[in-house]
């Protein structure tokens, strides 16, 4: 008897991933449609610091505007893998960038789903489930930079991580530990919520131009490429 060739098994884990994230995207919309009825013409869709509402949009937008994004980041994410000219070794930690998929789109349904609540009347604070949305995030990031392999659209791309293997590598090492302190920072957030928001943002800035700066410092140490 002989074997049917199947391309994409069934239950390969990147299948798996993207019917994870489909799910999550039809039941945001699902919870839009469901409750669009229920959610008053203005609704509630920005918080400042202290969270307190501070700005409105109409249900026919403020409804569907974060299932609409998570479609096109679901379809810019599935696409990336294809056009990068250094595809393959995007590959190379392919588990990890799927990984990352679920984990964003994972981020905004549940954003989408507090505002909802917000607007039932089910008023939910946003400054403890934001940092804690924030640490999940920042942990991921911290998982998939240290397994990045050198591309165009995923990791810390700076002029001397994308002209150097090595610089690559011990950027996104030290990134992915940093990240992941930045995520435990995240989660203690919670106990000054009048000041979670900038705690949690903070340390990010600081990071991330710490590491174009550490970026630039390897390539000194490492020297100019030779012709």
């Amino acid at each position: 008897m002989h074997k049917i060739f199947i391309p994409f098994p069934i239950f390969s884990p990147m299948k798996k991933i993207f019917l994870a994230s489909l799910l999550l995207i039809l039941v945001s919309f699902a919870i839009s449609i469901c409750e669009y009825g229920s959610i008053p013409s203005e609704m509630a869709v920005h918080w400042n610091e202290m969270g307190e509402e501070d700005g409105h949009m109409a249900k026919e937008w403020g409804l569907f505007l974060i299932p609409a994004t998570m479609i096109f980041l679901l379809l810019l994410f599935l696409a990336i893998p294809r056009i990068d000219p250094l595809r393959k070794n995007i590959e190379k930690f392919r588990k990890y960038y799927d990984g990352f998929i679920f984990i964003f789109l994972f981020y905004l349904a549940v954003i989408h789903f507090q505002i909802v609540l917000w607007n039932l009347g089910i008023k939910m604070d946003f400054n403890l489930t934001m940092p804690l949305l924030f640490a999940l995030l920042f942990f991921y990031l911290g998982i998939l930079l240290s397994r990045a392999e050198r591309n165009w659209f995923v990791g810390i791309r700076t002029p001397w991580t994308m002209s150097s293997d090595d610089v690559w590598k011990k950027t996104h090492e030290m990134g992915g530990k940093l990240f992941k302190i930045a995520a435990i920072i995240a989660v203690f957030s919670i106990f000054v919520r009048d000041y979670a928001i900038f705690i949690v943002l903070i340390p990010i800035f600081a990071i991330s131009l710490f590491l174009v700066i550490y970026s630039y410092i390897l390539w000194r140490r490492e020297g100019p490429a030779k012709p």
